[in-house]
C-alpha cells in the first residue's frame, strides 16, 4: 500500500472549468494542460490557493513541495519576508507614477555593480521583452539582420523567437533566423560565409537546458570559442539568462562560464516573483540601446524595483549559487538512490541548481511521465519534461520529504510494471 495517499482535486477542477468559460484554454501557455504535459490530468492540481516558502496549496487544500518554483521566479522562497517588506514599503510611497521612482536608478546601479558585464540596465516586465530588446539593440548597433540560435533554443514568445510552423507565425517573422548545433564552430563559420557577414547577433542560454532530452552543460573553452568568433566578426553576443540567471553566479551566467556577453537578459530570479525583467549591456551598446523605441505602461513601476534590490542583496548575503549547487546535488543524489532501489535508472543532467530528470528505462518517456504524475499526486511537484529549480527556502527536511515521496512513487510505478525487474 502506498505510504502517501493520492490527492483529490475536485475543487481545483471546478475552478479550472470556470476558467475554461472565460480564458482561452483555461490556463494558457506552458502552465496549461492544453500543452499535454500534465498527464494524466486527474493527477495534477491546476489552480492554487496560497504559497509559502517552497510550498504551495491547491484549491482542495493539498500541499505541494514545489521544485518548479513558479517555473523559476521563486528563488528565495514564496512570500520571502525581506522582499515583501521592501515591496510593501515602496507601495506606500508610490508605484506606477508619471515620473519614474528613484528606485529605478538604485536598481540599475545595483545591477551594474553586481553583474560583471553590465555598464547599463534597461527594465521591462517579461523575459521575452528582454530578449526582444537585446536582438533589436544588436540590429540597431550592427545594421545587420540575421540572428544565430543554438539548436533547441527557447528565447520567448515574440514572433521572431518562435518557429515557422507555430499558429499565427508568418514565414517572414523567422526568415532571418539561423539555427546551428551548440558550439559547432564550423557551422558558425559556414553561416557567416553564406550570409555574407549579415549577422547581427548570437543569442543563447548559458547551456543546453531544453525540454524532452537530457541537458548538456557547457565548458569555458566552448564559450570562449564563441566569444572569439563574435569578436572576430563584430557580432553581438547575447546571453539569455532569463532561466538560469543568478542561480549559477550572482555576476551572471556568462561570468560563470568564463566570458563576457555583450548583452545579458534577466527575469525569473530577478525580484522573487515581482514582475520585472532587465537587459544589461556593455558601454559600446549604450547609444544603440538609447535609440530604440521600446517601452511599456508598467515597465517603470517602483514596487518591483524595490523587490529586486532586496532580492539581489539577499542572494548575495546567502551566496545562493553555492547554496543551490549543494542543495541540488543532495536532492538529486537522493532521488537517484530511490530510483535504483526499485530498478529504475534516473538520469540527472544540467546544473544542480536547475536539474533535469529522466527515467532511462524507457525511451518513450512514458514511464517517466507516470512516475512524475505519481509524485505530484502525493505532494511532490515536479514536471515531466522541463528542468527544475532550487530555491533558498528548501531545508534538509524538505529534501528528505521529497526523496520519501519520490521513493513511494517509484514503488507504485514498479508495481504497475513488473517487467522492470
Amino acid at each position: 500500500m502506498s505510504k502517501f495517499p493520492e490527492y483529490k482535486h475536485e475543487k481545483s477542477r471546478q475552478w479550472f472549468d470556470r476558467a475554461l468559460d472565460v480564458i482561452p484554454s483555461g490556463i494558457y501557455g506552458h502552465l496549461g494542460p492544453s500543452e499535454g504535459l500534465f498527464l494524466p490530468l486527474d493527477k495534477w492540481p491546476l489552480i492554487s490557493s496560497k504559497a509559502q516558502g517552497t510550498y504551495f496549496w491547491d484549491m482542495d487544500g493539498n500541499k505541494y513541495l514545489d521544485f518548479m518554483c513558479a517555473y523559476g521566479p521563486n528563488v528565495l522562497g514564496y512570500n520571502d519576508p525581506d522582499v515583501d517588506a521592501a515591496a510593501l514599503e515602496q507601495l506606500k510611497s508610490g508605484n506606477c507614477t508619471t515620473a519614474p521612482s528613484y528606485k529605478m536608478v538604485e536598481c540599475a546601479e545595483l545591477l551594474c555593480d553586481t553583474v560583471e558585464t553590465a555598464d547599463w540596465a534597461y527594465f521591462m516586465k517579461n523575459g521575452t521583452d528582454a530578449t526582444t530588446f537585446a536582438v533589436m539593440c544588436a540590429r540597431a548597433y550592427t545594421g545587420k539582420k540575421k540572428v544565430i540560435f543554438f539548436k533547441g533554443y527557447y528565447h520567448g514568445n515574440d514572433p521572431w523567437a518562435m518557429k515557422a510552423d507555430y499558429p499565427g507565425i508568418l514565414p517572414e517573422d523567422v526568415a532571418n533566423n539561423i539555427i546551428v548545433p551548440w558550439f559547432d564552430m564550423e557551422a558558425l563559420e559556414k553561416a557567416y560565409i553564406e550570409t555574407k557577414g549579415n549577422i547581427a547577433a548570437i543569442i543563447a542560454q548559458p547551456y543546453d537546458n531544453g525540454n524532452f532530452y537530457d541537458n548538456q552543460t557547457a565548458s569555458h573553452e566552448e564559450w570562449q570559442r564563441v566569444r572569439d568568433f563574435c569578436d572576430k566578426y563584430g557580432i553581438v553576443l547575447i546571453m539569455d539568462d532569463v532561466r538560469a540567471g543568478f542561480r549559477l553566479d550572482i555576476k551572471g551566467s556568462d561570468h560563470y562560464y568564463g566570458i563576457k556577453a555583450d548583452i545579458i537578459c534577466f527575469c525569473k530570479a530577478l525580484a522573487n516573483g515581482y514582475n520585472m525583467s532587465a537587459a544589461c549591456g556593455r558601454e559600446f551598446l549604450k547609444t544603440a540601446a538609447s535609440s530604440l523605441s521600446f517601452t511599456g505602461s508598467y515597465w517603470m513601476s517602483a514596487v518591483p524595483f524595490a523587490a529586486c534590490i532586496a532580492t539581489i542583496n539577499k542572494m548575495k548575503k546567502l551566496d545562493t549559487p553555492t547554496l543551490f549547487k549543494a542543495t541540488g546535488e543532495k536532492l538529486t543524489n537522493g532521488l537517484k538512490a530511490a530510483a535504483k532501489e526499485h530498478g529504475f535508472d534516473l538520469v540527472v543532467s544540467g546544473e544542480p541548481a536547475l536539474f533535469y530528470l529522466r527515467i532511462a528505462n524507457d525511451d518513450s518517456l512514458m514511464l517517466h511521465q507516470e512516475w512524475v504524475a505519481n509524485c505530484v499526486s502525493r505532494g511532490l511537484f515536479i514536471t515531466s519534461h522541463h528542468n527544475h529549480f532550487i530555491n533558498a527556502a528548501v531545508t534538509d527536511d524538505d529534501i528528505r520529504l521529497a526523496i520519501d515521496i519520490a521513493e513511494d512513487a517509484f514503488s507504485v510505478v514498479a508495481k504497475n510494471h513488473p517487467e522492470i525487474n
